[in-house]
């Protein structure tokens, strides 16, 4: 199977779902490479970096998942670079 390695960019602009984000991580922890978030206290808003490798139908799914939470977006990069 193909995977592809690629960044998802999310924007939490309501804390009310930060438990049901950190839930959806934890489910496709597999895929997951690494983490990175910068709370923005003074636009009371957090950033955080996701980079993953796994099938494009899964880094997909997930970025929709998140983006479909209340007061949060995601946008997802891919790489070039995949694997057969």
């Amino acid at each position: 199977m193909e995977t592809r390695v690629a960044v998802i960019s999310i924007i939490v602009e309501n804390n009310d779902t930060v438990e049901k984000l950190n839930s959806l991580l934890h489910d496709y922890g597999q895929i997951i490479i690494g983490r990175m978030g910068i709370p923005y206290r003074a636009r009371g808003i957090n950033i955080i970096s996701i980079a993953v490798d796994g099938p494009q139908d899964t880094i997909a799914a997930l970025a929709g998942k998140i983006g479909a939470l209340p007061g949060v977006s995601a946008k997802t990069a891919y790489s070039n670079v995949g694997n057969a």
